[in-house]
């Protein structure tokens, strides 16, 4: 009687012997996130889209749920933005889950309210599944004070904290025991840049020219922070100097000349010494340009006109 109940144990603690465990895997590629050459002064928001790469095994036919957690970068972060960085220059820019860029793709592990999507994907009879995910990044409009460089900001270790488990019936609030670090950049080069508007000068109407008559017009020169530049006019159509430029109307011309100073004294060229110089902002700065026709002899009544080119060089 004794033995058989120790035989009958015996067998009962056979049927509970765990057997070989099921591991489940899952590995994630992220591509570079690459804005290329960003003209800053446009003032217009930059978009570009990356790509998550997902695939994993698992028990067939199974469901695995993965938490795609996104942090701040290397750049850093703020509720609102993150930030690639040029030395201590900052681009800001922001990672989206949909195409109108309105959901922030976050983290459940920074500091910061936006989330990251659930991802659900489904194993085939061979327990095997792969998936591609498209992430929407936005360098953001209105930048124009930033200097130009070479911007970055790279994402490894707990920056891309991707949590998985073989359900669907944890939240990505739970502490999942499997995950994996991708590693991915984000980067992007503000070139150097110059803008320049222009208004006309108009001299008016006038009878004989026996005394100076004397116009102003304006020059809007906006160049990316910390750029030098100089700004040159040329002589005209059919001028030979800048105190010397003609308008014309046929064969006759008006002789006139624009200046750097509003005595007419320092003439406006588009040679060394006879061209106004600055350093940009990021912003528009404004140059008069002063315009004189001197007494001369008058020609025929009618409409005379030149074209100045403006020339910028940075």
């Amino acid at each position: 009687m004794t033995l058989r109940r120790i035989a009958k144990c015996l067998a009962v603690l056979a049927l509970l012997a765990p057997g070989p465990a099921f591991a489940q895997s899952c590995s994630f590629s992220i591509s570079s996130v690459t804005f290329g050459n960003v003209n800053i002064l446009g003032g217009a928001a930059v978009d570009v889209t990356a790509t998550l790469s997902i695939s994993c095994t698992s028990l067939p036919f199974a469901n695995v749920r993965i938490c795609p957690n996104i942090g701040d970068g290397s750049g850093g972060a703020t509720a609102g933005e993150r930030r690639m960085v040029s030395g201590t220059n900052i681009l800001r820019y922001q990672l989206y889950q949909d195409s109108a860029r309105s959901v922030v793709w976050g983290s459940y592990f920074w500091a910061f309210s936006s989330r990251p999507p659930t991802i659900n994907l489904p194993m085939n009879g061979a327990g095997t599944g792969s998936t591609s995910v498209p992430i929407f990044a936005r360098v953001f409009a209105n930048q124009q004070t930033v200097p130009p460089g070479s911007y970055l900001s790279t994402f490894s270790g707990a920056h891309t904290d991707f949590r998985y488990a073989n359900t669907v019936l944890l939240g990505c609030d739970v502490a999942y025991l499997t995950n994996a670090r991708p590693t991915f950049t984000v980067s992007a080069n503000v070139l150097k840049n110059c803008l320049v508007t222009a208004t006309d000068i108009d001299f008016g109407s006038r009878g004989v020219l026996t005394s100076n008559v004397n116009a102003t017009g304006q020059l809007g020169v906006r160049c990316t922070a910390g750029t030098p530049y100089t700004v040159g006019l040329n002589n005209g159509l059919s001028g030979s100097s800048p105190t010397a430029r003609r308008m014309t109307k046929g064969t006759e011309f008006v002789t006139y000349g624009l200046y750097r100073d509003t005595a007419r004294t320092q003439p406006w060229g588009n040679v060394a010494g006879s061209m106004p110089s600055g350093t940009g902002t990021g912003l528009v700065q404004n140059l008069t340009v002063f315009g004189r026709v001197p007494p001369q002899s008058t020609p025929s009544p009618g409409t005379y006109s030149d074209t100045v080119v403006v020339t910028v060089t940075y």
